[in-house]
């Protein structure tokens, strides 16, 4: 019977790894595609972005791979408490991980688009910068998921008021810009929602942050969540929404 329990729990450890090293493969792919869609952005790169684009189907299959594992996973080891609280961190990790990876696929196929207009000045280095912080605080998260570091998950969770004021002034010097000149409102609408999905991706990010700080301590942050998004309406809501979803 001993020798029996060894092997269920032995089994159920190879389970695991297996998860979280899809989890690890998953947030590689997503780090790359934020990464290669600001630079084709700003390279105005359209076989770059079409590589971006091609990619998030990889980490869409990988995201049904996971959800399908950690399910077969719990239906068969019926895991508790610290255990199942891996599995559903997991799961919820890889949901905001493949929202990522579509929002970098958003922001891909707009590099198709803005070659056909006229450039705003700087405005695909500030983005570029923007997407780097939002990547660089990725990584940190799978870190700390990976080291079960709560000091640095919180961290990242702080970082995200920084890409909020990245976005804000963005927003301002996009309205200067179609105020100054109406033959700027097409590309500074379409830089708009660029900038926007990079804003949700850092939520997405801090999203994950918390489920490192839940997993490590089994509560959530207490602090409520860092926001500096200073121009969400509900309108601009409905609008993200809709660009969430292309």
């Amino acid at each position: 019977m001993h020798e029996m329990n060894e092997h269920i729990a032995s089994a159920f450890d190879r389970d695991l790894e297996g998860i979280q090293a899809q989890i690890m493969k998953m947030g590689g792919l997503v780090e790359t595609a934020i990464r290669d869609a600001a630079k084709s952005l700003e390279t105005r790169d359209e076989e770059l972005a079409e590589r971006v684009r091609a990619g998030d189907r990889v980490i869409d299959a990988l995201e049904e791979r996971l959800n399908e594992e950690a399910a077969r996973v719990i239906a068969l080891r019926a895991p508790t408490a610290v255990d199942l609280r891996v599995i559903l961190s997991v799961m919820r990790m890889s949901a905001n991980l493949e929202r990522i990876g579509d929002l970098s696929k958003n922001m891909a196929k707009r590099t198709g688009v803005l070659v056909q207009l006229q450039p705003i000045n700087g405005s695909s280095s500030t983005l570029r910068r923007m997407a780097r912080e939002v990547e660089l605080m990725l990584k940190d998260a799978l870190d700390a998921y990976i080291q079960r570091d709560a000091e640095l998950a919180q961290d990242v969770i702080e970082r995200d008021r920084d890409v909020d004021q990245m976005y804000n002034t963005l927003f301002r010097e996009f309205l200067t810009f179609m105020l100054e000149d109406p033959r700027n409102i097409t590309a500074c609408m379409h830089l708009h929602f660029i900038a926007k999905n990079i804003e949700r991706m850092g939520d997405h990010v801090t999203s994950i942050s918390e489920q490192v700080v839940f997993l490590v301590t089994g509560a959530k942050p207490g602090v409520p969540r860092p926001k500096g998004d200073l121009t969400s309406t509900d309108a601009s809501y409905s609008v993200e929404a809709g660009a969430e979803q292309e």
